[in-house]
């Protein structure tokens, strides 16, 4: 049987165990891998092949051999499948067990906790207590909402914790030591773990799930999410199939390793050549690397195949703002609001939109109303820093940050805001110490390292050495914005360095040339130019820049033309000539 085939069966056990248990989101993430299967192609139109290895518009343009670790390719299950639960029936009893475990899920599915684990309660079968200690899991996940909202509100921080956890680790860990656990009881575990703050044990009991039963992506994502360093991924001792693939690309992309995510996902894709999934996280991965043109093609072509699509699509309102595209944001913002407009996602589209058209205020109503859906949402908490910020509400922009590297401490986007709302309240010392921790994290990101220059110029702390070691960092990841050349060309002739200086206004004219760019740079970096190479007698070179300057009509065409007359008297060898009669 071949590799595509094994998946596929796979997957289809794994869709109906994790629906029979209610873990539904790993279910819909189970289903769109099937589908995302590169099926029979007699049966496809050629509108589905969108996602073919071949596709050049969506593939990535480069590969890396810096792989971490040595993962055998995609799709291959390396070693023997582990064998998939036995569905429980086959003892006494079994279908009253079976009857009681129906109306149970039957109240689960409508969000009466509390009553399904009370039918459950005399139930013993491992089906059976994995949704009895999961429905009051999430029973106690509800109240802690509610005494949120009522104690402080839903964007208030709280004091409010799960009241279950405790009885649910006292229960799931002699479970686990008598082995009558199963896998997705384990995962329970591990999420009860992890959210009492025990992360090790949580890792361990996660890696015993997923090793058990790999399907279930909702163990493989907590157990990304306590992978912080990347020793601790190396750490796993985790079974060779084809899912820890999966894990691993999102283990990579968490921890900013973008182009061994990409390679990884590249792998999959020989599999799972119609996954939107894999494509929007390379859309990620990409927006990680500012490469806005691909990812916006890819989102188009995700658009285009699946119009009802939210998720994700928050990343692709990102890049239409960065790149100014008002009426792609507005379309996206209109299309999402008629899909759903009360997801988190819908109103960070919304938000940005309003942002774009600088209404700041209602852009922070729509953030807050994001907020208010899920409290959690990273990117919400950063963007209503961003617009507190343009709103000069600096206290405000702190607490939207603050709340944000709570959440996630490796958000370098929101210690990059710390730092400028610090700066803007001029503080520079704090603001600095927020733009070390940004750098930290996303060290190649050129507009941190020009932001901590900046900070470093400042009257306040005037350490220009420093300040030019941040811009020589940004200058070699890719400075888009071209600040980086021209400050260490005027900070290394400020300091009197002017042969330094020569060679970074050099580089950075010719950056202008290339970029066809004019401006008030270039002619700045003339003008210093003409000046120093007629100071090295070299009155070739400086009569091509001061000729250049002639071509404006400021105060820098008479300070070329006084360069050049001072130049033909210098070569001349007579001071007092009259060089009216030499053509400028």
């Amino acid at each position: 049987m071949g590799t595509k085939e094994n998946c596929r069966n796979e997957l289809r056990t794994a869709i109906r165990h994790l629906s029979d248990r209610c873990l539904y989101s790993a279910s819909k993430w189970a289903a769109e891998q099937l589908v995302g299967i590169e099926q029979d192609p007699a049966k496809f139109t050629p509108s589905h092949t969108r996602f073919q290895r071949e596709s050049s518009s969506i593939r990535r343009r480069f590969r890396t051999n810096e792989m971490v670790t040595s993962t055998p390719t995609a799709g291959v299950s390396y070693v023997s499948t582990p064998p998939v639960p036995e569905e429980e029936g086959d003892h006494d009893g079994a279908a009253v067990d079976s009857d009681f475990y129906l109306m149970a899920k039957a109240y689960f599915d409508c969000r009466e906790y509390r009553r399904a684990a009370h039918v459950l309660r005399d139930q013993t079968g491992k089906k059976a207590v994995f949704l009895r200690c999961y429905a009051l899991y999430l029973a106690g996940e509800k109240r802690k909402e509610e005494e949120t909202i009522e104690l402080e509100g839903p964007l208030g921080k709280s004091d409010a914790v799960n009241r279950e956890l405790v009885s649910l680790e006292r229960e799931l860990s002699t479970l686990r030591k008598n082995g009558s656990i199963d896998p997705f009881g384990l995962y329970l575990y591990g999420l009860v773990l992890k959210e009492k703050g025990s992360e090790n044990l949580a890792r361990a009991v996660l890696m015993e799930s997923v090793n058990s039963y790999p399907w279930n992506w909702s163990a493989w994502s907590e157990l990304q999410s306590l992978c912080t360093t990347i020793e601790t991924l190396n750490n796993l001792n985790l079974n060779n199939h084809w899912m820890k693939d999966f894990f691993l690309a999102g283990a990579y992309q968490e921890l900013r390793m973008h182009n061994e995510s990409l390679a990884k996902y590249e792998n999959l894709q020989g599999t799972f050549s119609f996954s939107n999934y894999i494509q929007a996280q390379i859309a990620k991965a990409q927006y990680s690397l500012r490469e806005f043109e691909q990812v916006e093609v890819i989102f188009e072509e995700l658009l285009r195949n699946d119009p009802y699509r939210v998720e994700d699509m928050d990343m692709y309102s990102n890049v239409l703002y960065a790149k100014e595209c008002f009426s792609a944001l507005s379309y996206l913002a209109h299309r999402v609001f008629l899909t759903d407009k009360y997801r988190p996602e819908s109103c960070c589209i919304i938000g940005n939109y309003y942002s774009l058209k600088g209404q700041h205020e209602k852009s922070v109503m729509y953030f807050r109303r994001a907020l208010k859906l899920n409290k959690n949402y990273l990117s919400a908490w950063t963007l209503m820093g961003h617009e507190y910020v343009e709103m000069k509400n600096t206290p405000a922009a702190v607490d939207a940050y603050r709340r944000a590297v709570d959440i996630n401490p490796c958000d370098y986007r929101a210690w990059y805001g710390l730092g400028q709302a610090y700066e803007m309240m001029g503080m520079p010392f704090y603001a600095l110490h927020y733009f070390r921790k940004s750098v930290f994290l996303q060290p190649n990101d050129s507009r941190l390292w020009i932001a901590m220059a900046q900070c470093y110029e400042t009257e306040q702390l005037h350490m220009l050495e420093e300040a030019i070691k941040c811009y020589s960092r940004a200058a070699n990841c890719n400075d888009r914005e071209a600040i980086a050349l021209h400050q260490l060309a005027k900070l290394h002739n400020e300091l009197g360095r002017l042969e330094e200086a020569a060679f970074y206004y050099k580089k950075d004219l010719e950056r202008m040339e290339v970029e066809e760019r004019d401006g008030p740079n270039m002619v700045e970096a003339l003008l210093f130019l003409a000046s120093y190479c007629k100071a090295q007698k070299r009155f070739e070179e400086a009569e091509v820049y001061c000729t250049r300057l002639l071509d404006y009509t400021g105060p820098e065409k008479e300070t070329a033309k006084s360069l050049l007359r001072g130049m033909r008297i210098a070569q001349s060898g007579f001071p007092s000539m009259d060089v009216e009669h030499f053509p400028i």
